[in-house]
């Protein structure tokens, strides 16, 4: 088992001599379950998007974060963040250009990753693709794309990353990005495949807990609803009505920011959450609950 978290170095000067800031998380005095100092963690479609705002909370808790993705070189956001955890965090942001469906070379990266630690203790998938096209319109190469990245990438990654937390025997925890699309179907949309995908992935994430549970492995899903990401925000550029219509279908009026799942990402992550697993995290607005 794990021992409490540690705090940083200039946190624990600032608790010595009563310094501390008052509305800090995650120190040994408030809120340690929140605290990932000395956490090792990993993000599939860490350069950007969604992804690059739960890397940044994790950081901001104190967790070494790996993002992996299959991008040449991560967004221009994501430079800000690794200068941000070097400089004010204590901590570090490191990029590995992976494809989830490589199965070899995510198990040779995250092999060396937990060698260079000594350890592993989470992973985020958010690595995933989308398509929009009709169900007559698919055809199989398109949509078997779709389910390799969105559902065998996500396996994978998992699968890697499990077996290095096995090797060091600290359980750890396992967080996979879902959507409210994994339950519902979206009006106005012909996403068969992407839709099936996350269904999927909802189903491989409690499967995955039941077998790994005895390892003290955690696995847990997020499902989102529409976010305001750069793709989406390009989306609306050639279907300029969706960006009223998506806001009315759900209980807020509004679409999500991708920083508003990163206590999300550090919870599931966390101590905070230790009998935890098995479940979907539900974060659409209320969307699906008309």
């Amino acid at each position: 088992m794990r021992g409490p978290p540690k705090a940083p170095a200039q946190e624990a000067d600032n608790l010595r001599t009563g310094n501390e800031a008052p509305t800090f998380l995650g120190t040994q005095k408030r809120l340690p379950e929140f605290n990932l100092v000395d956490r090792v963690v990993l993000v599939s479609g860490g350069a950007r998007g969604l992804g690059l705002a739960q890397s940044e909370a994790l950081l901001e808790a104190g967790a070494k974060v790996y993002a992996l993705d299959r991008l040449e070189k991560p967004s221009p956001e994501f430079y800000n963040v690794q200068a941000k955890a070097q400089k004010e965090l204590g901590t570090s942001l490191h990029y590995h250009q992976i494809d989830v469906r490589d199965e070899a070379g995510l198990n040779k990266t995250i092999e060396k990753i937990g060698k260079e630690n000594g350890r592993l203790d989470g992973l985020i998938a958010a690595a995933g693709i989308q398509q929009e096209t009709t169900a007559f319109d698919y055809n199989a190469a398109d949509f078997n794309r779709m389910l390799e990245v969105n559902v065998t990438g996500v396996f994978l990654t998992a699968q890697a990353a499990a077996k290095q937390m096995v090797k060091f025997g600290n359980g750890g925890s396992i967080v996979m990005i879902a959507s409210m699309s994994g339950t519902i179907a979206n009006k106005g949309l012909a996403c068969p495949a992407y839709n099936t995908s996350k269904s999927a992935v909802l189903q491989l994430a409690r499967n995955l807990a039941a077998e790994w549970g005895t390892h003290g492995i955690r696995v847990n899903t997020i499902s989102p609803g529409y976010i305001l990401t750069a793709m989406v925000e390009d989306l609306f550029v050639k279907f300029p009505e969706r960006r009223a219509e998506w806001s009315t279908q759900n209980m807020l009026g509004r679409l999500s920011q991708p920083k508003e799942y990163r206590g999300a990402a550090v919870f599931l992550l966390s101590d905070a959450s230790t009998f935890m697993t098995g479940a979907d995290l539900i974060m659409d607005g209320g969307h699906h609950s008309w």
